[in-house]
């Protein structure tokens, strides 16, 4: 019996970057024999183990045979007589199919060493071909490390491509797409997911609304990039600068995806593609089960993210039913998450990048003005039940009517 370090740990290990999980692979072993030793079983499919201490996930080195459709469709075989280097040869890429053994050696029967030295993203058979989650997998993987330099091989481009045309990626089940999706979202430059789906089909395959949106031209003078697809892929970019909140960046990826329903011959002016758009992200967040809180946020983004891009133009009246549709009262950070997503979508634009966003400073003023009025004045004055809400919403219309007279002209 031999247990080996493998996978992430070992890649990244190799980068230089922090490791957080461990895995390792036991070659020669029963689960018997690891029962015994105080391991506990949790796979279910095949054999993994958690450590008695460390509680690192141990699995038994294995083999798998396509069995089936989709990602679930593998019989695994897993017995003392399956080697490290067979085990290795079933993982996605070389860079993930590297071992490490208890004294720190190497090894890497698939060349993944050289791969990381090249920045290079590689599947290591054509097994790759019989599990349609590896492509959004390898997409991941090149937004992870996109800042490191990496590319994906040309092979594997066209092994991604074939993969799609043959149609094994549409069983993948919204639960699996969507965390995948997440997990991206949460990387360095996540707009480098979308991109490699869509060089390989995938993303009109799963997310056609975003696809939907690449040839669809708006005015040069607000978007010199021109391309709405292009410029949404640069508002992700700006967003994820900005925050690491995968709610505020997925709102920045679907601002705009309105436009991809305004007939041909209103372009590239696109009026009303924000609650065009609502529509569509509904689709979208009711199709991959998206957590509501996500699904709400880029909702409100969508219809009123023009409102801030031209609030100075807002009258008192509109700017009160802004902060009401998105009930800032009880839920204030929304009004700084669709901030961020509005200026980095004022600044993902060619030439726009650094820019001054003076209408975020604008809307946070505004809100403190409304805010300032007192509930327990309106109380203490003796209104009761929906009369306290018609007070409040009088007297905040009044305070940003008076606070809008004292500021200058934009």
């Amino acid at each position: 019996m031999k247990t080996y370090l493998v996978g992430g740990a070992v890649r990244d290990r190799l980068l230089g970057l922090p490791v957080h999980e461990y895995d390792w692979v036991v070659v020669g072993a029963t689960p018997e024999q690891m029962l015994a030793m105080g391991y506990q079983q949790v796979g279910k499919d095949f054999p993994v183990f958690l450590h008695p201490t460390t509680h690192d996930e141990h699995a038994l080195a294995r083999t798998e045979r396509k069995s089936g459709p989709g990602y679930t469709g593998f019989t695994c075989y897993a017995a003392p007589d399956v080697t490290l280097e067979q085990d290795l040869l079933r993982r996605d890429l070389t860079i993930n199919a590297i071992a490490s053994d208890p004294d720190g050696n190497l090894i890497d029967p698939y060349h993944g060493q050289q791969d990381l030295e090249q920045r290079i993203l590689r599947h290591v058979s054509p097994a790759f071909r019989e599990d349609p989650l590896r492509v959004l997998r390898i997409a991941r993987f090149a937004a992870r490390y996109a800042h490191l330099g990496f590319t994906i091989a040309p092979e594997t481009q066209r092994l991604m491509i074939e993969m799609v045309n043959g149609g094994e990626i549409s069983s993948l089940t919204p639960e699996r797409v969507w965390k995948e999706t997440e997990k991206a979202l949460a990387t360095q430059c996540p707009q480098v997911y979308f991109q490699v789906l869509r060089d390989c089909g995938a993303l009109a395959v799963l997310f056609p609304e975003i696809d939907n949106l690449f040839g669809v031209p708006a005015p040069e003078k607000w978007h010199p990039e021109i391309d709405t697809g292009i410029h949404v892929l640069m508002v992700l970019e700006v967003a994820a600068q900005f925050s690491d909140d995968i709610d505020v960046r997925f709102s920045a990826l679907l601002h705009d995806v309105g436009k991809g329903l305004t007939p041909q011959e209103m372009w590239p002016h696109h009026h009303g593609h924000g609650l065009a758009g609502v529509r569509l992200v509904e689709n979208i967040c009711q199709r991959y089960k998206i957590p509501n809180t996500t699904r709400e946020l880029a909702r409100l983004v969508s219809e009123f993210h023009d409102q801030i891009h031209t609030v100075y133009k807002l009258r008192p009246s509109t700017m009160l039913n802004l902060f009401n549709a998105i009930d800032v009262w009880r839920k204030p950070q929304r009004l700084e998450q669709m901030i961020l997503v509005s200026e980095a979508d004022y600044r993902g634009r060619a030439g726009w990048q650094n820019k001054p966003y003076p209408q975020a400073d604008y809307l946070k003023q505004a809100y403190a003005v409304a805010n300032g009025v007192s509930v327990k004045e309106i109380i203490d004055a003796g209104f009761s039940g929906a009369d306290i809400k018609t007070q409040l919403n009088q007297r905040r219309l009044a305070a940003l009517d008076a606070w809008k007279k004292t500021q200058p002209e934009n």
